[in-house]
């Protein structure tokens, strides 16, 4: 049979993250993960499932798509199907046809770390390299170090705690507790953690979210952030060690983030945590071509959508 495009409704949101969650390995691509649509969450059950996009065959998953933002469509594939050349014609028609509802006219990017029949067809195309980024990984066979802060883990009673320290290390003007709210109702929630650092004083310094992919997987660091007026400290740090050490006591195989190469801050973070750099990979781009990006002003740890801008602090 042919593979066919499909739009999940609510309804199929825990399915989606189920099958997401069993392609995730230590030996395969930073793709897309179960943590990056429950993070899209926040915005609410209806908004997620409207930005997703799945391509089946004979009634089996192969891949799940993110419209993360209006131009820009974030894939997963699963195991065995990166070079399955059916697979990928019908995603490159797709992506190339606005009326099949995938992505508008004009300048969009693809994400598709997974996916070497795709990106060769979109080439050949006369689609051409995005933005790179910069994947990060961490094993959790052994223990991780004691981050030196306090870690509180956030219930909902302290979301708006959280939210405020969010919202001051992204840039918004006014947290978003409803946010919140509603991406802990989401099936991504229940294999995910809100965590809370407080350094010595008591004051809240960073914040962040991990989200297991199930025990013997990777897990995913998305986001972090440090408060501003407590940045230089060694707090981002820190956080992703406790963000580490909360994914292994989930059973995670692994911890793994990817920010922007051009944060050159958000780099050194990481690898001060223990992780280890792995070759940049870059979107796929159509459309004029980008200039390079310039290093970042601020940090925490890099959302894809339009929410804001953020990146891990620089050390120091």
């Amino acid at each position: 049979m042919t593979v066919v495009l499909g739009r999940p409704g609510v309804v199929d949101l825990g399915a989606v993250v189920r099958a997401l969650g069993s392609w995730q390995r230590d030996d395969g691509p930073v793709q897309l993960h179960p943590g990056d649509v429950g993070w899209f969450g926040r915005f609410g059950a209806d908004a997620t499932a409207a930005a997703l996009r799945t391509w089946s065959r004979d009634g089996r998953a192969l891949a799940v798509g993110l419209l993360d933002g209006e131009r820009l469509l974030r894939l997963a594939v699963a195991p065995g199907a990166e070079d399955d050349e059916e697979l990928a014609r019908h995603l490159a028609d797709d992506v190339a046809h606005p009326e099949r509802g995938v992505l508008p006219a004009g300048e969009v990017d693809v994400e598709a770390r997974c996916g070497g029949a795709l990106v060769a067809r979109l080439r050949a195309a006369g689609w051409s390299d995005g933005e790179p980024w910069t994947p990060l990984v961490r094993g959790l066979a052994g223990p991780v170090e004691d981050p030196g802060l306090h870690i509180e883990t956030v219930a909902a009673d302290r979301a708006p705690a959280w939210a405020a320290v969010q919202a001051a290390a992204f840039g918004r003007p006014a947290p978003a507790v409803e946010r919140w709210h509603a991406m802990a109702d989401g099936p991504a929630f229940a294999d995910a953690r809100c965590l809370l650092a407080h350094d010595r004083d008591g004051a809240a310094v960073a914040a962040a979210t991990v989200w297991s992919a199930g025990p013997g997987r990777p897990g995913l660091l998305e986001p972090m952030g440090v408060h501003p007026d407590h940045r230089r400290r060694g707090h981002g740090v820190a956080m992703t060690l406790a963000a580490a050490a909360a994914l292994r006591a989930l059973g995670a195989s692994s911890v793994v983030v990817c920010t922007p190469s051009a944060n050159v801050a958000a780099v050194a973070t990481y690898r001060a945590a223990g992780f280890v750099e792995l070759p940049a990979v870059r979107d796929v781009h159509r459309g004029p071509a980008r200039p390079p990006l310039s290093p970042p002003d601020n940090a925490g740890a890099g959302t894809r959508d339009g929410d804001a801008p953020s990146a891990p602090e620089p050390l120091g």
